[in-house]
């Protein structure tokens, strides 16, 4: 890619749209239309997408969402009963990365890419609280394609709020979010188009 990552025009700070127990941040411009672009086809292309596999009333279920795990070579990766193994950083992801990791502070040695082929495929609602995980990390989840409907829903009082995540969007789920929010990424038969999706992560060292 000619165009460098890192000179995003857009200066904006990103908006708080949730504030309790725990914080949501959304920035819709991360990067512009033309870098988004880019990064999504060379997403496809760069990397080996495979249907998801969930251990689902103690059987295997392959959705028709595709997955890539990226990371640290050590950074083994746990969830719905099936274990990842990380495919190499590529040079985009690591320009994304580096830039997620100017804006929020924070470091990522891991990032769960999702490839949504339309809005007939989607998310359950679910909490990011898996043991690898270092809680004390904001997960930083960047969109690419589609425009989709984000949701979120609190464990207790089940309070929701909603927000459609744009092309190039960055949202930023700060801690202790995953411990009493679950989040959802909605079904709608009005997306015919694909849409990837990046969640930064911070896996903690194996003992």
């Amino acid at each position: 890619m000619q165009k460098q990552l890192f000179d995003r025009q857009d200066a904006a700070e990103p908006v708080v749209i949730l504030a309790k127990d725990g914080r949501a941040e959304y920035l819709s411009n991360f990067y512009d239309a033309e870098v988004s672009d880019s990064l999504f086809a060379n997403l496809l292309d760069s990397l080996t997408w495979e249907s998801d596999e969930i251990l689902m009333f103690g059987r295997l279920v392959r959705t028709a969402r595709k997955v890539a795990w990226v990371g640290d070579r050590d950074c083994l990766y746990t969830y719905s009963g099936v274990q990842k193994i990380p495919q190499a950083w590529t040079k985009d992801l690591l320009q994304i990365k580096q830039g997620i990791e100017q804006l929020t502070g924070h470091a990522y040695n891991s990032c769960l890419l999702n490839l949504y082929h339309s809005g007939a495929e989607g998310m359950g609602w679910h909490s990011d609280n898996e043991k690898e995980l270092d809680s004390s990390n904001p997960i930083a989840s960047f969109s690419l394609g589609a425009r989709r409907k984000f949701a979120f829903r609190h464990k207790q009082d089940k309070t929701t709020s909603t927000v459609f995540l744009e092309h190039g969007s960055l949202l930023i789920m700060h801690p202790p979010i995953q411990e009493y929010w679950q989040h959802s990424l909605l079904k709608t038969k009005t997306v015919i188009s694909p849409r990837i999706n990046l969640t930064f992560r911070k896996i903690l060292p194996r003992t």
